[in-house]
């Protein structure tokens, strides 16, 4: 029994990484990002702490940040480098409700990138209807790295444009203050 038993979990352990989704890390983000913004009393878990960063994020993104993590954009209470954001990337904010109707989507892999859309309700506890009801939209351009699928790029989608979270990690390294 355990000659058969051993085999199978093997192609088990095989298949989960091989069936894994370009919409995992994306999923796994979100999950952050919605625990974060749940509850007022809970640690914060930083997105871009050394664990999810090295798992989560293409090499190039890690190396960009790595770069504008030398220009934190605040200081720590306990000395550590900050973050070059001062701001939470997949809301664009620094402040917010608990996220709701949070809904992801896959679009067509083009070029090596596979772009997963989410959008959500950021502010349903405001009294205001227009902010209420609005739709935040966050594109993540996904890539197969070495086997695994990773974040490489945010886009925050505005009602004009889109930003690149990559894109300002580059030009925070640039800028002279």
């Amino acid at each position: 029994m355990r000659k058969i038993l051993l085999p199978s979990a093997c192609i088990s352990i095989a298949w989960t990484a091989f069936a894994a989704d370009a919409t995992d890390p994306v999923r796994e983000v979100m999950a952050i990002t919605e625990r974060n913004w749940s509850n007022t009393d809970g640690e914060w878990v930083y997105l871009f702490d050394q664990e999810p960063l090295g798992r989560l994020f293409s090499r190039q993104f890690q190396a960009a940040y790595a770069e504008a993590s030398k220009r934190p954009a605040y200081e720590t209470d306990d000395g550590s480098p900050g973050d070059p954001f001062g701001y939470d990337v997949v809301t664009a904010s620094q402040d917010g409700c608990p996220l709701e109707d949070v809904v992801v989507t896959t679009g067509s892999q083009q070029q090596g990138i596979t772009p997963v859309k989410v959008t959500f309700k950021l502010w349903r506890c405001l009294d205001q209807p227009e902010l209420r009801e609005s739709v935040n939209e966050v594109h993540f351009d996904v890539m197969d790295e070495d086997g695994r699928f990773v974040i490489h790029d945010i886009h925050r989608i505005g009602p004009e444009d889109e930003d690149s979270v990559l894109a300002e990690m580059k030009q925070h390294v640039t800028e002279t203050y």
